[in-house]
């Protein structure tokens, strides 16, 4: 793995490689000072689901959610050429991890909720999942730009919920991430 990733010619050093979803990889990054989100987009293929041009989809997707006003990391540059973006860190526990270690409050429910109003009224659904949340200062922030048109089969209720608690989904979701690890 690289140590270090460029993004409009500014060198950021990779700290830890935070995740891989279906758009990109992402990296936290230092640039000596302050820590960062790198994601790097990948072209690999992901089943379930067709990209078009990733890195224009990634710039409108933020600019449609900015609109909304629902908290998420500030996007601070975009490297078109190497396909990749700069964003925010937002310090704090995913709800993958909370859910996993029985840390769910009830107020996270309502930030959810509050949050899955605010895109329907914009015609959106985001991408639910429990890692694409985290909680710093008791607050919910959306840390993924992806979002789409509205589909009842993919809101918060009817999806995403089932990953919120520890379902039979949410386990059978760790236990297949823990055979993958080993």
């Amino acid at each position: 793995m690289e140590k270090e990733l460029s993004v409009n010619d500014r060198k950021y050093t990779i700290l830890e490689l935070l995740g891989r979803g279906k758009g990109g990889y992402s990296y936290l990054v230092t640039d000596g000072l302050n820590r960062f989100v790198l994601k790097q987009i990948h072209h690999e293929p992901f089943s379930d689901y067709q990209f078009g041009n990733k890195i224009e989809a990634e710039v409108n997707d933020y600019r449609r959610l900015t609109e909304t006003g629902i908290r998420l990391p500030v996007m601070l540059d975009i490297d078109i050429k190497r396909e990749r973006i700069l964003k925010e860190y937002i310090e704090g526990d995913t709800i993958f991890a909370l859910v996993l270690e029985d840390r769910m409050k009830p107020d996270y429910f309502r930030q959810i909720h509050k949050m899955s109003e605010l895109l329907f009224e914009f015609n959106l659904n985001i991408d639910y999942f429990p890692t694409n949340f985290v909680v710093l200062k008791e607050e919910l922030y959306y840390i993924d730009f992806e979002c789409n048109e509205y589909m009842e089969e993919w809101n918060f209720e009817n999806w995403g919920k089932k990953y919120w608690t520890r379902s039979p989904e949410f386990l059978e979701c760790v236990r297949n991430m823990k055979s993958i690890q080993s």
